[in-house]
């Protein structure tokens, strides 16, 4: 809960001006507020470079429409051309009551949407220290991922987020995240087949920073990165996705 429209606005010029001279290797998106969305594509707002950029919403609802006060649709953010949405932020699940069973309400709504979804799974402080990582993860993609068809998976991008490490400074070493997404792999496989396993993008968020990024993304089963506060400065967030460069 970052940066409103005339905020946004100012860090996509500010964006453009500091990709002006760089070359990009990755695939990107900004999952801003719904109200900043808006205000920061490119095309819409004096985009004086063409800056490619991809947008994602942080939430919405699995109905179309409703008596669902403050919520946001699908079809709502399909409108303002949105590529991305996030499901099962484990801020979504410890603040606001996201459960196993909406991840995969969301997921299935997204899926019959033309918005890739991300779907977030990753244990809590108690649950990493008591060694049930491994179950934790296991449930969730299982209840997560419930009914979703081989045609469908490969659309599915998903992000290990351990909350113990979201916004606290504390990160997963290099290892213990390659170790877990390498374990969701694995559970990917028998949900559906090594093939599909191989293919899906595994995403790891929890305090991704500058310092850390390059060590994170030469692990094997490391696919990307889902980041929180780093993101919010221009400059830090070009160091991101440039960090194969430095």
């Amino acid at each position: 809960m970052y940066n409103g429209p005339e905020q946004g606005h100012h860090f996509l010029h500010h964006l453009e001006d500091e990709l002006s001279d760089k070359k990009i290797n990755c695939d990107f998106a900004i999952a801003a507020p719904f109200v900043t969305l808006p205000f920061i594509m490119p095309h819409d707002h004096g985009s004086k470079k063409g800056l490619d950029l991809d947008l994602a919403a942080q939430n919405f609802h699995y109905e179309k429409e409703g008596a669902f006060t403050g919520e946001v649709s699908l079809p709502m953010l399909e409108q303002l051309g949105i590529r991305y949405g996030i499901i099962g932020h484990s801020e979504r699940r410890q603040y606001f009551n996201e459960t196993d069973h909406t991840v995969n309400l969301k997921l299935k709504a997204c899926l019959n949407s033309s918005i890739i979804p991300i779907m977030a799974f990753g244990e809590s402080l108690k649950e990493f220290e008591d060694n049930k990582t491994i179950s934790v993860i296991e449930r969730q993609l299982k209840e997560g991922l419930a009914g979703i068809k081989k045609g469908q998976i490969e659309r599915v991008i998903l992000a290990y987020e351990p909350i113990w490490a979201i916004g606290t400074g504390k990160t997963a070493t290099a290892k213990q995240a390659q170790d877990t997404i390498k374990k969701a792999r694995g559970i990917i496989a028998e949900l559906f087949d090594k093939s599909i396993a191989s293919k899906i993008r595994i995403q790891y968020g929890g305090s991704v920073k500058p310092e850390n990024i390059k060590e994170l993304m030469e692990q094997e089963d490391i696919d990307g990165a889902l980041v929180g506060g780093a993101s919010l400065d221009v400059k830090s967030f070009v160091k991101l996705l440039t960090y194969d460069q430095n």
